[in-house]
């Protein structure tokens, strides 16, 4: 679901700035496609001018230029052009440039053609002479049109580069979100364990001071501060392992771990818990030193979230065994509870892909798909891997889970102590 709305948040942004960035690109194209028309048109009317005024100075309609047609009012004579044009010449132009010797420009429409007009007073005589638009219009019409398709062909292309660039510039912003949503899933899952065994130590030390005296129950307190002390520097190291999971350009220290050594102080820690929900956790297999090359914050996150898991959905028992097989520390977490269904096999290590059967969603902890998502991280993370074992099938008896983890040994430190540990 949150994958769902990431994605959908992600294309309606892209789907936003590629309108913002077309809307600009086409009120682009506008505004140059309109200044273009407007310098070829004032360049257009300028060379009709000059040409108009070139041919005003002829001595005869005859020496007119081609293309232009023209009239000499010399004396009441008037002399035109051998080419007929109906309406023309003009009069009226003619009667305003003899009263005031100014030129007169005017358009006339003849035969269905338009028609620039220029009349001139030159000396005893007064010349008008005309020029057919009909080109120069044709010239602005195929113009504008080239504009269209243009401006319309570049906001396509400018739709899809827009779509492209906003795609990828989403990306990492996406990224980004999608690993804030993660760090902040991942805090909130991992900090739930180490919080639970702070609040089964702390009802512990209240049932010592309420049902013993303050001598009797020292020793027994003394002890509950030092787990939760401990517990405590868990969380710390938890919340910096976290934080570096978090950040792709951080990486973990490594370090020699014993993988016994740590899985009894996990199966230590999690007896409180279990022991509130009537579950028995033992821990069985290799006894002497298995060292691994891993982060001791690390490891614990994952032995604490697959226990804890374990303890969670066991009816009654949970096992943790840890053994070598060849070049590999193999440690497997079993419990006697309703186990995984098939269907959900493939998609147990999938985020927020709640994978166990729940058998009371009115008590206990709610399980947001996350735990088994972060082992095999985790395990990958130093080269190992998490998988989830066939179901046992015995009639009577509940499937059960067994939960696999393999990490590769350190070469030649799987016999001797020295190792990072708890």
């Amino acid at each position: 679901m949150t994958a769902q709305r990431d994605g959908a948040e992600m294309r309606h942004a892209v789907r936003r700035l590629t309108v913002q960035f077309t809307a600009l690109i086409v009120i682009l194209l506008v505004l140059v496609g309109g200044l273009v028309f407007a310098i070829v048109s004032t360049s257009a009317e300028e060379s009709n001018l000059r040409a108009l005024t070139d041919a005003v100075h002829v001595d005869s309609p005859h020496d007119a230029p081609q293309a232009v047609w023209v009239a000499i009012l010399d004396g009441g004579h008037l002399e035109t052009s051998a080419v007929r044009l109906p309406g023309l010449p003009d009069e009226a132009a003619f009667a305003e440039a003899a009263r005031t010797g100014q030129p007169v420009e005017s358009q006339r429409d003849s035969a269905g053609r338009s028609y620039s007009v220029l009349t001139v007073a030159d000396g005893g005589r007064i010349v008008q002479v005309a020029r057919d638009q009909h080109e120069t219009q044709e010239e602005r019409g195929r113009l504008l049109w080239a504009l269209v398709v243009s401006g319309l062909v570049a906001a396509v292309a400018s739709a899809f580069i827009a779509a492209w660039m906003a795609r990828r510039a989403m990306r990492p912003l996406a990224r980004a979100l999608a690993l804030q949503r993660r760090f902040i899933a991942d805090a909130s899952h991992e900090l739930r364990t180490p919080l639970t065994l702070l609040s089964t130590r702390a009802q512990l030390i209240r049932r010592h001071l309420t049902s013993a005296s303050a001598t009797d129950a020292a020793p027994a307190l003394a002890g509950e501060l030092d787990e939760i002390v401990h517990d405590s520097q868990l969380l710390t190291e938890i919340l910096e392992d976290l934080l570096i999971a978090a950040d792709p350009r951080e990486s973990a220290i490594a370090a020699d771990v014993d993988l016994v050594a740590w899985a009894d102080t996990a199966v230590a820690a999690a007896v409180a818990h279990a022991t509130s929900g009537s579950v028995s956790i033992t821990r069985t297999g290799e006894n002497r030193a298995l060292v691994v090359l891993a982060s001791p914050a690390a490891l614990q996150r994952l032995f604490s979230s697959l226990i804890s898991n374990a303890v969670d959905h066991a009816s009654g028992t949970v096992q943790v065994d840890v053994a070598a097989e060849g070049a590999e520390a193999v440690v497997r977490i079993s419990d006697d509870g309703p186990g995984f269904p098939a269907e959900m096999a493939e998609r147990a290590f999938e985020r927020f892909s709640s994978s166990r059967r729940e058998t009371n969603l009115s008590e206990g902890p709610r399980h947001y798909g996350i735990g088994l998502a972060l082992a095999a991280e985790i395990a990958a993370r130093f080269g190992g891997s998490v998988r989830i074992e066939p179901a046992r099938v015995t009639p009577g008896t509940p499937p059960g889970a067994t939960v696999t983890v393999t990490l590769p040994l350190h070469r030649g430190r799987t016999k001797t102590g020295g190792s990072a540990h708890p």
